[in-house]
């Protein structure tokens, strides 16, 4: 406690995206950075986290969107943190390409936090998978970060490598909902070696944004075929449909 105040007086603690002096440690955010942080309050899709404007979920009552409705996720119940745009935007993008490697600390925290009612005691915690090629070039998969992150925080067990990707993708970006399911199709599988460790258990699949979905629908569909007794997903950030 005492080299930890120590610690705190030689470097204080600073904002997680400014740099600014905050009170708080391990990722706090300023309070104009806190203001432009976009996180998802309110109503939201069970399935998926996306905010649903116009509803105000007073009765306790289970809310879909209409994507949800009509598309069939593999997976049960979804949360994120806070909408693609603005501060989280920026951490995405910084934390992807920039190696701010240290914004994965909060965001787990965030995950953890924002998924706490999907977790259980037996709840294995899992990454989406990065491509060999595409990690070997970042130097680390930010969505395993956030997992170990989220894994600590809820003192949940980790399986950094449950999931692989056969082949790499081109970037998803700018596809549509179909494109993306039809480059994502059979792409993800389990590690056989790791099929043990999900056989009659809960996943929580971490990613850090969800757009479409379908990279959650294929790592979703490749843990119920190896055994996974229920999987839901938590991300950092939602791409939402304009209102």
């Amino acid at each position: 406690m005492m080299m930890q105040k120590a610690l705190d007086v030689l470097y204080p603690p600073q904002c997680a995206t400014c740099n600014a002096t905050v009170e708080t440690v391990n990722g706090g955010l300023c309070a104009d950075c806190w203001g432009n942080t976009p996180f998802i309050a309110g109503a939201a899709c069970d399935c998926c986290g996306t905010p649903l404007p116009g509803h105000e979920d007073q009765d306790g009552s289970v809310l879909h969107c209409d994507d949800c409705r009509a598309l069939g996720r593999a997976w049960t119940r979804g949360r994120a943190v806070a909408e693609y745009k603005g501060n989280i935007r920026r951490m995405i993008l910084a934390l992807k390409h920039g190696d701010k490697s240290e914004y994965a600390e909060p965001a787990g925290a965030w995950m953890a936090h924002a998924a706490r009612d999907l977790i259980g005691s037996q709840t294995l915690v899992a990454p989406v998978p990065l491509h060999w090629s595409r990690l070997l070039r970042r130097r680390y998969n930010q969505s395993a970060l956030m997992a170990a992150s989220l894994a600590r925080t809820a003192e949940l067990p980790l399986c950094q490598d449950l999931l692989i990707r056969r082949h790499r993708t081109p970037l998803l970006e700018g596809k549509s909902a179909d494109q993306r399911g039809e480059i994502m199709k059979n792409n993800i599988f389990v590690h056989p070696r790791r099929k043990i460790r999900i056989a009659g258990r809960p996943v929580l699949l971490v990613d850090d944004v969800m757009t479409s979905g379908a990279t959650l629908q294929v790592c979703s569909e490749a843990c119920k075929v190896a055994g996974a007794s229920r999987i839901d997903v938590v991300v950092l950030a939602r791409v939402a449909k304009d209102a």
